[in-house]
């Protein structure tokens, strides 16, 4: 099982909820730490997390999300609600690159994820989800590329992969009807042609039975003995015969 599998698993479908994207992070600059805190639970990963509620009215909400080194159990860490993000920063809108912005109402965290690929769909995601759900204020995407916020996007790409797929069984079925017909008018033409021939056959056979009629009917041998040889005498037949 991968880790945003047990993520979700352990953390969100307990609570009645589903995991929509999530994206393995570090913190590009150090995180100040107050003087108070002390001792540490040593090295751990991070998860930025994007969930949303199975009930109506739907909530969405990103959550950090924390596993230490040696334990295999996942920890909340923080959680902001989608209408607290306020600005989405890609970096770079020229290129794929694996650093990102988020702030909030009450702060900025810089990420740079593990793979330039998993922060593009992870942003992707998170603008379709706030499209989808954030009826007032949307927090504004800045420098991502036009792919991850318009019609080239994965979304789209897959929509539009199913619809060609849909087109071309459609053509295909076209096709294979075009030619199942083209056969059964050859086989009709072929029905038509035998038919044909078996009448023709059919007369002609007629024709040659009653021609032979006529010379058997038309002269007629009799055979007789004088002077001890055999004579033939063919002896016409008349109308009335």
């Amino acid at each position: 099982m991968s880790a945003k599998s047990a993520i979700n698993k352990e953390l969100f479908t307990p609570h009645d909820e589903k995991m929509l994207a999530g994206v393995q992070v570090k913190r590009r600059t150090k995180k100040k730490i107050p003087f108070l805190a002390t001792g540490g639970q040593g090295d751990y990963t991070t998860f930025i997390c994007l969930s949303v509620t199975n009930k109506k009215p739907s909530h969405v909400s990103l959550t950090k999300v924390k596993q230490f080194q040696g334990s295999s159990a996942f920890v909340k860490r923080s959680q902001w609600t989608i209408d607290q993000l306020r600005q989405i920063n890609g970096i770079d809108s020229n290129k794929d690159c694996p650093e990102f912005d988020l702030m909030f109402d009450n702060g900025l965290d810089q990420w740079v994820a593990s793979s330039a690929g998993e922060k593009c769909t992870f942003i992707q995601i998170l603008h379709h989800t706030c499209q989808r759900y954030c009826s007032a204020r949307k927090p504004e995407f800045i420098n991502c590329q036009s792919k991850l916020l318009g019609g080239n996007s994965i979304l789209h790409s897959a929509a539009g992969s199913v619809t060609s797929a849909v087109q071309k069984a459609s053509q295909a079925l076209n096709e294979r009807g075009e030619r199942l017909g083209r056969a059964e008018e050859r086989t009709a033409d072929m029905m038509n042609s035998a038919e044909q021939f078996a009448v023709t056959a059919q007369k002609v056979s007629q024709t040659r039975r009653s021609l032979m009629l006529e010379k058997i009917l038309g002269a007629r041998s009799l055979l007789r003995c004088e002077n001890g040889k055999f004579v033939i005498f063919k002896i016409k037949i008349s109308l009335l015969y």
